[in-house]
């Protein structure tokens, strides 16, 4: 029987290349308001970033998700990055 294939994407704060369920994902939805998306399929430009603290304060501090998502992002975004994690 074929192995299966682990979905790979790049965290965009690190570059490093993970699967899929070490990441969680940040999208823009068509109307324009800002989720951090547990399932993996709501609708929208996602950025994947790795499940970890530091990489969120990094991400706050040198504003990379509002590069990546075009759109300026809340700081309760980032709140409940951090608390997805603890």
């Amino acid at each position: 029987m074929k192995a299966k294939k682990i979905p790979m994407r790049s965290c965009c704060v690190t570059r490093e290349k993970l699967p899929k369920q070490e990441l969680v994902r940040v999208v823009r939805t068509p109307e324009g308001s800002i989720v951090v998306d547990t399932t993996g399929k709501a609708n929208g430009r996602g950025a994947y970033l790795k499940k970890d603290i530091t990489v969120f304060e990094k991400a706050e501090k040198s504003k990379i998700l509002n590069k990546h998502l075009e759109t300026e992002i809340p700081s309760s975004i980032f709140e409940e990055l951090k608390n997805l994690v603890k």
